[in-house]
């Protein structure tokens, strides 16, 4: 089975590194060059997009996920069975989807007729991400999302928690996303307004993917197009 792997991190991102290391290496990396967070689907279509071949398994694009997911699989690789997105260092829960990067490469690959998946990782301020632990815990999730029919035109949308050193094993939960809006807040300086949402006071619906995986649960959500 061919998988393309790709993130809005960039290719040097630890996060693609733990997806590739729980895949066993087996997946093809086609990720931006640079850091690409928060671009939702933006494409490029009026300049040329390098891309840089790093290896027979790596590319690094010049441009956005979407972009990689388009060129992956119509140049780099013409028999992909999986586009997986991530893992994204910070969650995409609820309507995060309508503006990650992330969740659009998934989404990409849909529109193209493949599967996709999207992977994140909520991180709490105080803690820091433990990445071998994220990459067992994708392995525990891709293995049961591989052995999920998908409905054609919908695709998986999966947050890991972040937990504090030695909790148990998350348990995964299929759930809805959640609807409620991102906190809105701007600092003002002058005619300057500075994004000061706090990402952890967001409104938590209960039984939706931002409840559960605050709760410290591995919330996977099914998306449609």
């Amino acid at each position: 089975m061919t998988i393309i792997l790709t993130n809005d991190d960039g290719i040097d991102a630890p996060g693609i590194r733990a997806l590739q290391q729980a895949v066993n290496g087996e997946g093809i990396i086609v990720a931006p060059q640079h850091h690409q967070s928060g671009c939702s689907h933006q494409v490029n279509t009026y300049k040329p997009i390098q891309v840089q071949r790093r290896s027979d398994k790596e590319y690094a694009v010049a441009s956005t996920p979407a972009d990689c997911t388009r060129i992956a699989i119509s140049h780099i690789c013409q028999d992909v069975k999986y586009v997986i997105s991530g893992i994204n260092a910070g969650g995409n829960l609820g309507v995060d989807s309508y503006v990650s990067g992330t969740v659009a490469a998934a989404r990409e690959a849909v529109i193209q007729g493949i599967p996709g998946i999207a992977i994140s990782h909520y991180i709490k301020k105080t803690l820091v991400v433990d990445w071998e632990l994220a990459t067992r815990w994708t392995v525990t999730v891709l293995d049961k999302l591989f052995s999920l029919p998908l409905p054609p035109g919908s695709f998986w949308n999966v947050n890991l928690p972040h937990l504090e050193p030695g909790a148990p094993e998350p348990e995964l939960v299929f759930c809805k996303p959640s609807r409620d809006p991102l906190p809105i807040s701007y600092r003002v300086e002058g005619d300057k307004y500075y994004y000061q949402g706090e990402y952890a006071k967001r409104d938590r619906t209960p039984g939706t993917d931002v409840d559960l995986c605050f709760s410290g649960y591995i919330a996977i959500t099914q998306l449609q197009l």
